[in-house]
């Protein structure tokens, strides 16, 4: 699986510094540096955001297929919410009466709780993306992995109004098997992707069209981001890639839980 950005801190490079001392000022932690510095001291395990006895476990192994079946088509987005690009993504889904998967990152959920309402309200599906989205916590403990993934669970639960994600899908695919089985064991299916329509690099509307159309026999699973940088072009390939998969006869759905 492709690791946007290649390590730590991408957001920061993403929107700058400016962006950065604007949300402090605010209160909000978004896409800030990790909560933890790796060789630094371990942080507290994180207290799960409801009790075990709660929560049904699921399968551990990595999901890509559709509960739609052989011809479902599985939209995620990653990275948000985001008050620019999330509301517009939320007016396509719902123009074309599509569901999709939107894999949020705690500070951004936390920051933005009537977006993580709105996605529920629409009758889309959650996802934990960790807390700061660093895509090499698989080489980090898994005291700060725990930390990661629960303080996210927490974190967008509250957001969502009490709805838990349903799935896990780590930063840049850096799964490792206690994370997963950890995700797993608070019902959240490690969730990860066939087609990475590689948006988050801007290459034009075109090239994501045409990477889902490539791509697309070889798995359901999309990955589209809408946060982290302009979301212009993603927003304009989902308006021109949902009718087109419809017309093909395609059905959109959610991952296998």
């Amino acid at each position: 699986m492709a690791r946007h950005g290649g390590g730590r801190g991408w957001y920061g490079k993403v929107i700058g510094a400016a962006l950065g001392v604007a949300m402090l000022a605010t209160g909000a932690s978004v896409w800030t540096t990790q909560a933890v510095t790796p060789g630094g001291s371990s942080p507290k395990p994180a207290a799960p955001a409801t009790p075990v006895s709660d929560v049904k476990p699921v399968a551990a192994t990595i999901a890509h297929a559709s509960e739609e079946g052989p011809r479902g088509v599985n939209i995620t987005i990653d990275d948000g919410p985001d008050p620019v690009w999330t509301p517009q993504v939320l007016d396509l889904l719902r123009e074309y009466e599509v569901k999709a998967t939107f894999c949020m990152v705690g500070t951004q959920a936390q920051a933005h709780p009537d977006l993580v309402k709105k996605v529920v309200a629409a009758g889309h599906r959650l996802c934990d993306h960790s807390v700061s989205h660093n895509t090499a916590m698989d080489k980090d403990s898994q005291t700060y992995q725990s930390q990661q993934i629960l303080d996210a669970e927490r974190m967008i639960t509250k957001a969502s109004g009490g709805v838990r994600p349903m799935y896990y899908r780590a930063p840049g695919g850096a799964f490792t098997p206690y994370s997963r089985n950890l995700a797993a064991s608070r019902g959240m299916r490690p969730l990860g992707w066939n087609v990475d329509t590689k948006d988050f690099e801007r290459p034009g509307t075109d090239a994501i069209v045409a990477t889902v159309e490539r791509e697309l026999p070889g798995g359901p699973t999309l990955l589209f981001h809408d946060a982290g940088g302009d979301r212009t072009q993603t927003v304009e390939a989902l308006r021109r890639l949902l009718p087109q998969l419809k017309e093909q006869g395609y059905t959109f759905g959610f991952p296998v839980r």
